[in-house]
């Protein structure tokens, strides 16, 4: 970043409003509606400001049906600088404490509108988790696959909520969880607020068509989801055009099974997997299947299988 740019991102936050908004979207993505309830100003001049900072990179915008949200840039030049200025911003101030109290208002209701949808829904989840292995176990398995470097980028498909960034933002710099459902993405929104996960973001997209670059993370997740997708070797595929070379994916899921009813009554779309058939979905994807794991559930069986994303020069090999 050159003198230029660096002028334009102080002079975008070189205002109060301004301050004040990156100080708020530090704590937690937030629409323009919810912002313009915790500064008490109009939506309009809420909107000016937050394109400025948009346009500066200090924030970042993702839009999800009709909502948009706003949230502190993550990555690039603009992202250093607003947390440079973060830093420098007291504490203690009378305005900044009176904007935290308000913003505390509005995520205690988004937290208890996420409570209900997952108190509507619960029991669908639990009548399925009673079949498998407890999810601790799967989790601890989970965290002792994980091989990634300090700074590591995630992207968890299929997030749900927001489970997997719960337990595998303490191993990476930056987490972003993708799910097409509106109300599970509010859901892991208020569950990575009430657990304080600065570094995971979520955002609503196709988990066939993911809206990242090429090699953009050093690992990617897939847990509990494949059963669910009508084309599951296209989600591997995709995932694996996302990871960097020699990046990590695991996928967790069930090995094959009989359990028809889990068809008709909680939408399951495939019975489970074998290793063959995700080794085949892994070659396709230019994936080196390393391992697999096993844990075994009454009746259920969930399976994680590792793979690593082939460099250039090992695909050549393969393909030889």
């Amino acid at each position: 970043m050159g003198m230029p740019e660096i002028l334009a991102s102080l002079k975008a936050a070189g205002e109060t409003t301004r301050l004040r908004l990156l100080a708020l979207c530090a704590q937690s993505e937030l629409t323009v509606s919810e912002l313009t309830r915790v500064l008490g100003q109009s939506q309009p001049r809420v909107s000016r400001h937050l394109k400025l900072l948009c346009d500066a990179g200090l924030l970042d915008r993702a839009r999800e049906g009709s909502s948009v949200f706003y949230g502190l840039a993550q990555r690039g030049d603009g992202a250093h600088i607003a947390r440079a200025l973060l830093a420098l911003l007291p504490r203690d101030d009378s305005l900044f404490m009176r904007d935290r109290q308000r913003l505390s208002s509005v995520a205690e209701e988004r937290r208890e509108s996420a409570a209900h949808y997952f108190r509507e829904n619960a029991e669908k989840w639990d009548a399925v988790r009673s079949l498998y292995v407890d999810e601790a176990e799967v989790e601890r398995a989970l965290l002792g696959l994980v091989k990634v470097s300090e700074g590591a980028e995630l992207v968890d498909v299929g997030t749900g909520t927001g489970r997997m960034l719960n337990v595998l933002a303490p191993k990476v710099r930056h987490a972003v969880g993708v799910d097409l459902s509106r109300e599970m993405l509010a859901v892991a929104r208020a569950n990575l607020e009430r657990a304080g996960l600065g570094n995971c973001v979520v955002r609503q997209a196709d988990m066939y068509n993911l809206p990242f670059a090429p090699a953009s993370f050093d690992i990617a997740t897939i847990h509990q989801v494949l059963h669910f997708a009508d084309r599951p070797a296209d989600v591997v595929a995709e995932a694996a055009r996302v990871l960097k070379p020699g990046g990590q994916m695991l996928i967790v899921d069930f090995a094959p099974h009989d359990l028809e009813y889990l068809r008709a009554e909680h939408a399951h779309r495939r019975l489970g997997f074998s290793d063959s058939q995700v080794r085949d979905w892994c070659q396709g994807a230019k994936l080196d299947l390393v391992e697999t794991a096993r844990l075994d559930g009454d009746p259920l069986t969930v399976c994680i299988w590792q793979a690593r994303a082939m460099d250039a020069a090992h695909r050549v090999e393969k393909a030889a």
